[in-house]
């Protein structure tokens, strides 16, 4: 099952190891069997992509997809996630005025996977990538598992950051908050109670990307 596709000898063959265990978990002898590498060359590879976390062993000792591997995976699903929401974080900005956000979950943080700016000189700059806490500011309130009121939105002002609101919403998809939508800017033009001023324009954006993403 030797597989010379891109002609890096070494990367092929690993590619090829986790392509085996992706379909079904292997115990060494099983690598050996399955891809027809020499015991030694598909041990050496198994237990590099293992170092790697590419591949983990069970608790039985068979090699069996890693959490890196996985985690991979998901990155793919969020930028996925991030193309989809772009029509509706456009026209959040647009329709507000102000810079508009995309975050998920990331361990015990959130992490901006979008992010449109304002098109005011003044304005909120949160980079793509930005990694920032939970409970804090309305995004972080809205991952961190605080309820919206009846309005489906969560308003913060001058509580992350000196100077700055914000409004965020949850977007639900299958019953499971996946990720929230928000508008930022100055208090000057926010003013202290945004979700008055923004909150439906949120709202809107988050159920057009949930419904992007179903």
């Amino acid at each position: 099952m030797e597989s010379t596709i891109s002609g890096v000898g070494v990367i092929d063959k690993a590619m090829t190891i986790i392509s085996v265990v992706e379909r079904q978990e292997q115990s060494l002898a099983d690598l050996v069997t399955s891809t027809g590498f020499s015991r030694a060359t598909a041990h050496r590879l198994a237990a590099a992509l293992e170092v790697h976390g590419l591949l983990r062993k069970d608790n039985e000792g068979r090699y069996t997809i890693g959490f890196r591997a996985v985690s991979l995976a998901q990155a793919v699903g969020e930028m996925s996630m991030a193309d989809k929401a772009l029509p509706a974080l456009a026209e959040l900005r647009d329709s507000t005025g102000e810079s508009a956000q995309l975050f998920v979950v990331e361990g015990s943080t959130r992490v901006c996977l979008a992010s449109l700016e304002s098109p005011h000189g003044l304005r909120t700059i949160v980079p793509t990538g930005a990694i920032l806490p939970l409970g804090k500011g309305s995004g972080g309130r809205v991952l961190g598992g605080e309820t919206p009121g009846s309005e489906d939105w969560i308003e913060s002002v001058a509580e992350r950051e000196t100077g700055v609101a914000s409004v965020s919403s949850p977007i639900i998809v299958d019953g499971e908050v996946v990720a929230a939508v928000s508008v930022s800017g100055p208090i000057e033009r926010m003013s202290t109670e945004p979700g008055n001023l923004h909150g439906v324009a949120v709202v809107r954006a988050a159920s057009a990307i949930a419904a992007a993403l179903t």
